[in-house]
This record gives structure tokens, C-alpha cells and sequence, in this order.
């Protein structure tokens, strides 16, 4: 007894009095020596200055969910829609938060019409990449002064085993073939200079087929057509029982042959055997039992692991929504650190005690 309260003493001298000094520390500070720790916002995290309390305490990179994506902010040819996407970068700006620009060409969410005439009818090429050179250049010049990282084109690969076609089979690539991807970096490039990373993202970038789906892309983009592909990103969207440690490691092994810079952009750690970015999912997890939270907790801790390991490749790593409560998979997937009340899980602690 009197050890303990030896100990205690110490401890509060050590914490300049306090014990809860620890508990004003974020993520952000942990990481201070390894990499940027981020999240992704929405409209709906301002009405709620808890949400705003705990990302300026835990994080120090931001992205848009969904209020910077083409679709969101360019609904129309001349029509620009920058109420929610202004709210975020200037809370940005008010708070000294670099922003993650997500994304410029996806196929959902995405401005069709640039595609069409008003007829509906589809317009040439160059007509085409005039619309989304534009798109590029205004987003990118209103935002210049905060971003860091952009994801220029997403999700533009397929999932699936060795034998199926590369490339989503989206209208985009129906229509212009990998050269829109080509395209968009091009531009991207010209808009950002050199001062912004441009990134590819994709989620399962893990999976060993995928994975090397996304590679031979990027090579091809870097040495075929000439493009400034400066990183990929890995979104994660993961589950508490894969991908591994071991498969992770390996994508991030193979992608640092062909970039210098690697992304984890959207992750979370579901409570059942889903995994990846596909807009439909089960809205119910696994009942969160002990063994549930252990294993969530433990493939945190996986993770982390290997992110520190590769830190000298990672720059950040953003976890997608601020906590279950916001989370796009719903507090009953568990997916993220923080619990719908806020409150620090398990897996919190297994990340910031290693």
C-alpha cells in the first residue's frame, strides 16, 4: 500500500499534478514522430461541438466525406454548390487543420453530365477533359491555401480474383478507356504544382490481386503515360477478422517500389466479415461480446503496428467519421476508436500504449 502510494506520487508529480494529462492527448500526439492522423467530416459533425471538441483534440489532418466530391460541388455545367464544402475548409483554415481534397474523378458521385450534351447525347473527348480540367482547376485554386493531399481518381479498379479485367467496368472507362485516369493526374498536376501529393485511391488495396491490379496501374500511369502519380491510397474498411497484418505489409512492401508516399484514407474496423467500400452493407454487425471487442481491439493493434513500421513511407493515416455514432456503417458495426458516446474503446488504448 504505501508502494501504491509512492507511485501515485510520482505519477502526479511526473504529469505536472494531474493524472488526467494523459486523457488531453490525442491521437495527433502520439503520432507526432510517425504520421498525420485524420478523419473525415460532414455537415452533420457541426451541429454537434462535442464531435468539433474531439477532432480538434485527437486529429490534425481533415477530409470532406462527401462535400468536396464532383457530384456534391458540381452538380451542373456553371452551377457550383460550395456551401457544405467552404464550412469544412474554413474550419480548416479557422484551425490550422491541413485538408485532404476527396476526390476528383469517381464514378459515383460524379458529374455525368460532363459526359453529355444537353441533348444526351455523348460529346467528344476533348470536350470532355475541357469540363473536368475545369472542374480540377476551380476546386483546386479554392482550396490551394489548405490542401496537402488529393485523391485525384478513385476506386478505378476491379475487385475479383487473377482472371477478370482490370479495370472498373465504369462508364468512365467504358467511354475513355485508363486514358481518364492519365487525364485527370495531368491535370491535377498542372492545378496543384508540386507542393500537393496526388494520390490514387482505392479500397481491398490489400487484396493480393487487387493489389497488384493497382500497381501495374500506377506503373503503367508513371512510365507509359508520363503522369505524376505521387502516392496511393489505401483506404482500408476492414473487419475484425482480415485483412492480416501480414497481407497489409505486403500491399504497402510492394507499393513503395513504385511511390514514396502511402495513404491509409478511410479506415475502419467493422464487427463482421464485410469489408471494403461498397455502398451496400449489413447495417447489423456481430453482438459486441468481450471476444467481439478483443478482436476488434487486437486488429487495431495489428494495424498500427505495421503502420509504424512503414512510417517512413506513411504520411497519415484518417480514419473515416469521427466516431460510431457518424459512422457511414453505423454504431452497430462498431467500426471506429471512439464508441457513439464519444468514449474512448479499447482499441484506443491498444494504439496509443505501444
Amino acid at each position: 500500500m504505501v508502494f501504491r502510494k509512492i507511485l501515485f506520487f510520482l505519477l502526479m508529480m511526473m504529469t505536472g499534478g494531474s493524472l488526467s494529462a494523459q486523457e488531453n492527448l490525442g491521437l495527433k500526439d502520439v503520432y507526432k514522430d510517425y504520421f498525420k492522423v485524420g478523419c473525415a467530416i460532414n455537415m452533420g459533425n457541426f451541429y454537434h461541438p462535442e464531435d468539433l471538441e474531439l477532432i480538434l483534440r485527437e486529429y490534425n489532418s481533415i477530409t470532406a466525406e462527401n462535400d468536396h466530391k464532383t457530384g456534391m460541388v458540381h452538380p451542373r455545367e456553371g452551377v457550383w454548390n460550395w456551401q457544405g464544402a467552404d464550412v469544412i475548409a474554413n474550419f480548416c483554415r479557422e484551425n490550422h487543420l491541413p485538408l485532404r481534397l476527396h476526390n476528383l474523378c469517381w464514378h459515383a458521385q460524379f458529374a455525368d453530365w460532363m459526359m453529355y450534351d444537353e441533348q444526351g447525347n455523348p460529346v467528344p473527348d476533348e470536350v470532355f477533359y475541357a469540363r473536368l480540367r475545369d472542374h480540377i482547376f476551380t476546386i483546386v485554386d479554392r482550396y490551394r491555401d489548405i490542401i496537402y493531399a488529393i485523391d485525384v481518381v478513385n476506386e478505378a479498379m476491379a475487385d475479383g480474383g487473377p482472371d477478370v479485367q482490370p479495370y472498373r467496368p465504369s462508364k468512365l472507362y467504358e467511354r475513355f478507356g485508363d486514358e481518364f485516369i492519365a487525364k485527370a493526374f495531368q491535370f491535377a498536376a498542372e492545378a496543384a504544382g508540386h507542393d500537393v501529393l496526388l494520390i490514387y485511391n482505392d479500397y481491398n488495396a490489400a487484396d493480393r490481386f487487387k493489389s497488384q491490379r493497382i500497381f501495374n496501374m500506377v506503373k503503367k500511369m508513371k512510365e507509359e503515360y508520363g503522369v505524376r502519380v505521387d502516392g496511393i491510397g489505401m483506404q482500408g474498411h476492414y473487419n475484425i477478422y482480415g485483412p492480416s497484418a501480414a497481407e497489409v505489409d505486403s500491399a504497402i512492401t510492394m507499393y513503395r517500389r513504385i511511390v514514396d508516399h502511402i495513404q491509409f484514407t478511410e479506415l475502419d474496423v467493422r464487427v463482421n466479415m464485410e469489408m471494403g467500400g461498397q455502398l451496400q452493407f449489413s447495417q447489423k454487425g456481430e453482438e459486441i461480446t468481450d471476444e467481439v471487442k478483443a478482436r476488434h481491439t487486437e486488429q487495431y493493434r495489428a494495424l498500427f503496428e505495421v503502420f509504424r513500421k512503414h512510417r517512413d513511407v506513411i504520411d497519415c493515416v484518417t480514419f473515416w467519421n469521427v466516431s460510431d455514432r457518424d459512422s457511414w456503417l453505423t454504431s452497430s458495426n462498431y467500426p471506429l476508436l471512439f464508441d457513439k458516446a464519444l468514449q474512448r474503446k479499447d482499441a484506443y488504448r491498444a494504439i496509443t500504449s505501444f
